[in-house]
């Protein structure tokens, strides 16, 4: 009865987990869009490629005994490839101080899972030290991922906006968290169980400032469409201010052409009076 429970949270983990991997997509396509990374931050993507890595490794029989853990092996093995498209995506569309920052995170990550492998490999010979490794490691690049969104928190508190801080990212990652905690503790498994114990945490955190500042960028938006329509207005002005001030232009035509006319009666009137002087 405990195997089917550990192996039925296995699959709810391995679904919540995809969607939260998967949620950086409506980021990405506005990110696209845009063609701008604007404010998103492409920490959180990098700490979680290095924990898809270590994790995925964690669970191949090379370090875990057989197949026990093979759903932390199908769930990040896919994280794997999504955060590595993400991370193009953002270095092609970031600024060149951007692009410098993402190799600059990148690279040592890709060093770190290679190290981890290779020392697990081969000096560790036995599969409770190779977990015991790996493990604390991932255990590590857990904590510093669930850290990660703490910087937006930051950004988050400072402009009182949610902009950049997607809800299902956050959602998705206390319910991943709590469902990966749960299979760890069923697991018998703390270095499954332990990282999560601070996810949970901090995805409630980040729901209730969600909940705290998301009016204010609702009633941010009626402000910007009575700014639009107020605008409407002195556009209207303006537009007949012109035609006013083609209807000086055409009096001053009319008033020229009765100068005109007055000045020739003149002239005619002073040709007769000469000529009638001279007769």
């Amino acid at each position: 009865m405990e195997e089917k429970l550990r192996l039925a949270v296995g699959i709810m983990g391995n679904a919540t987990s995809l969607l939260l991997y998967a949620a950086p997509i409506l980021t990405f396509s506005r990110v696209i869009k845009k063609r701008s990374t604007e404010e998103f931050s492409c920490v959180p993507y990098i700490l979680a490629l290095l924990n898809c890595f270590l994790y995925t490794w964690y669970g191949l029989p090379v370090v875990s005994y057989k197949w026990e853990n093979f759903p932390v092996v199908t769930i990040n093995g896919l994280g794997i490839l999504l955060e590595i498209s993400f991370i193009l995506i953002y270095f092609y569309f970031a600024p060149a101080n951007g692009k410098k920052k993402v190799a600059m995170l990148t690279i040592p990550v890709l060093l770190v899972s290679c190290l981890v492998a290779i020392l697990s490999a081969f000096v560790f010979h036995d599969h409770h030290h190779r977990k015991a490794f790996v493990g604390s490691v991932g255990l590590v690049a857990s904590v510093a991922m669930y850290g990660s969104p703490l910087v937006v928190v930051k950004q988050v508190i400072q402009t009182k906006s949610v902009e950049f801080m997607p809800f299902y990212l956050s959602f998705f990652s206390f319910l991943a968290s709590s469902l990966w905690m749960a299979y760890g503790l069923l697991s018998h498994d703390l270095f499954l169980a332990s990282p999560n114990l601070v996810g949970s945490p901090l995805g409630i955190l980040q729901l209730v400032l969600y909940c705290m500042y998301r009016k204010k960028r609702t009633t941010e938006q009626p402000q910007k469409w009575d700014l639009e329509i107020n605008c409407e207005k002195p556009i209207q002005h303006l537009k007949l201010n012109e035609e006013n001030e083609e209807k000086p232009v055409q009096y001053l035509k009319v008033n020229e052409e009765n100068d005109d006319e007055k000045t020739k009666q003149q002239l005619q009137l002073v040709v007769t009076d000469t000529t009638n002087g001279k007769s």
